[in-house]
């Protein structure tokens, strides 16, 4: 429910904070204190249109908080959790804020978190619904009556097994499809397609394998390139000119004569013999360098002959050399799927089909049990009509069944019909009751449904214009019964809907502190004496008298 609704500088209201608790509540106050501004800042938390003259003038913004009390069980919680909307914790409840520029602009915030208006607009529309003579949203698109039948008929699982239906049916239909475009094209390119196939299969492309190839190639031709060079190194060490032999001799004829001269030749022994180790070990790498560096030249072309043939199929078939292997692929399944479509066609017209007539008999039945459960809606509305003066008048619900054409919500179309008079031609309840008349339909309607297909929170903007006597009474009476399922919040000039509520909040308009002749709009709750007080007023006028407020008193009493 609506807990709290904080208002800053909008239209007359400079600071306002209103709590609200269970049940019914009834806003009244005299025309002009600023009935319509406390709606018209709740809807702006609720995500409707914008307006910069909304914003108090000398103020640069304005600003709109509602907060909401929602069980931690209720469904609007997994939508805000499947966009990160979510509280520290269920139990803190669900917060709109929503600031307003003079200069037109707007921001919205869900539990603190920044969000688009769109986002703002579909939670609000979860959490309230406002309805007056002229704003019943809910009453106008016939997907929402469908929506009401079903909540209505407890025929949410049915409506969920004909979505699941509809999903799988559109599945195999649009797998038919594909594989339909893929043997079609296949069939036009036959020819070709066999030849494609051949020629890439014989040609038998990997992946990775123009890397491998480039770089082999590139080993090679380096390897040639250098190999002159190690091959004339090597012959300088190991070759007939080789100083290794001269170097060993004179290395040993010293090591002959050191015992001669003990310590005199031992440091150019050893450096003799470091060289000689050094060349050796040159020589060493030498050979297997060449080793690593010979390669046969047939493979050098070959190796270009594939990297050449590999890059003449890219540029043919006019895909990256790394996927012709998948290009080959696909290729060959086309080719099979030519081969054998036909069977695979079959198969799969069949399971669509099959589908089909799943979702359809599962469509029928909906469409049966809404039939069922909009005609025990029609009888429970009609019993609410008399006590509300529209003895005369008829509510229906309006089923039209197209088996032919099924969607996901299955095959009706709902609207809600009345017939104000007999004689006079039945039609869409928007456009055939009128205001008085078309408020009334909506409040029997709400009953019917009680808790079933409403927000948390009802508002009913002056519903009970134009009436008086037992209709305000039986307004009051239908307005306290649906708060025992709901949230009421009414704003009303009827005595007999103000005396039901159990709070009572006026609005009034009062100088502002310090402004001048400015003024701003006030509510406050009333109670005893004071609610007495303001309910003579809404059955007397502007003077209050002893009568009016003996009447009070016996409305408050019953």
């Amino acid at each position: 429910m609506l807990a709290a609704l904080s208002i800053r500088d909008i239209v007359l209201i400079r600071a306002l904070d209103v709590d609200f608790g269970a049940g019914l509540a009834v806003l009244s106050g005299e025309t002009g204190a600023g009935k319509s501004i406390l709606l018209d800042s709740l809807s702006l938390a609720l995500g409707a249109r914008g307006d910069g003259d909304l914003v108090r003038v000398g103020a640069t913004q304005g600003q709109v908080s509602a907060v909401f009390d929602v069980p931690a069980d209720h469904g609007i919680f997994d939508t805000l959790e499947e966009h990160d909307l979510v509280g520290d914790s269920r139990s803190e409840g669900v917060i709109l804020r929503r600031t307003q520029n003079a200069d037109g602009r707007t921001r919205a915030w869900i539990n603190d978190r920044p969000v688009s208006v769109t986002q703002l607009r579909a939670i609000g529309r979860h959490l309230v619904e406002i309805h007056g003579q002229h704003e019943e949203r809910a009453m106008v698109d016939p997907a929402a009556h469908r929506d009401l039948v079903d909540a209505f008929g407890g025929l949410e699982g049915q409506v969920t097994e004909v979505r699941a239906a509809h999903v799988d049916w559109r599945d195999k239909l649009r797998e038919l499809n594909v594989l339909k475009a893929r043997v079609e094209k296949a069939a036009r390119d036959a020819d070709y397609l066999r030849a494609s196939v051949e020629e890439l299969n014989e040609l038998s492309p990997k992946e990775g394998e123009e890397e491998e190839l480039a770089g082999r190639r590139q080993t090679m031709m380096s390897a040639e390139k250098i190999a002159t060079d190690i091959n004339e190194a090597y012959e300088v060490l190991a070759g007939q000119a080789s100083p290794m032999p001269t170097l060993v001799n004179a290395m040993r004829k010293l090591e002959r004569k050191a015992d001669a001269a003990p310590g005199l030749l031992d440091t150019a022994i050893e450096a003799f013999g470091v060289a000689i180790d050094g060349l050796s070990a040159a020589e060493d790498s030498l050979q297997h360098a060449l080793r690593l560096s010979e390669f046969d030249p047939r493979e050098l072309e070959s190796a270009e002959e594939r990297l050449f043939a590999l890059r003449a199929a890219s540029r043919k078939y006019n895909v990256p050399v790394e996927g012709l292997a998948s290009h080959s692929a696909q290729l060959s399944q086309d080719l099979a799927d030519l081969d054998a479509g036909e069977g695979r066609l079959t198969e799969l017209e069949a399971a669509a089909t099959g589908a089909h007539n799943t979702v359809k008999t599962l469509a029928l039945d909906l469409s049966a049990a809404r039939q069922a459960a909009g005609e025990r809606l029609s009888g429970r509305v009609m019993e609410e009509l008399p006590a509300l003066k529209l003895d005369q008048a008829r509510f229906f619900v309006a089923q039209t069944v197209d088996a032919y054409e099924i969607t996901a919500d299955g095959c009706d179309t709902i609207e809600f019909h009345v017939q104000t008079n007999p004689g006079t031609r039945p039609g869409a309840m928007m456009k055939v009751a009128s205001g008085g008349e078309l408020s009334r339909f909506l409040l029997a309607l709400k009953v019917a449904l009680a808790d079933r297909g409403s927000a948390p929170t009802l508002v009913f903007d002056e519903i009970d214009t134009g009436v008086g006597g037992a209709v305000a009474d039986a307004i009051g009476g239908r307005l306290a019964q649906l708060a025992e399922h709901v949230q009421v919040l009414s704003v009303t000039h009827a005595p007999q809907v103000a005396a039901r509520a159990v709070a009572h909040l006026l609005i009034s308009k009062a100088k502002s502190e310090g402004s001048g002749d400015a003024v701003e709009t006030k509510v406050e709750p009333i109670d005893g004496d004071a609610r007495l007080e303001e309910i003579a007023r809404m059955l007397s006028g502007a003077e209050v008298t002893d009568e009016a407020r003996a009447a009070a008193a016996r409305l408050l009493a019953s």
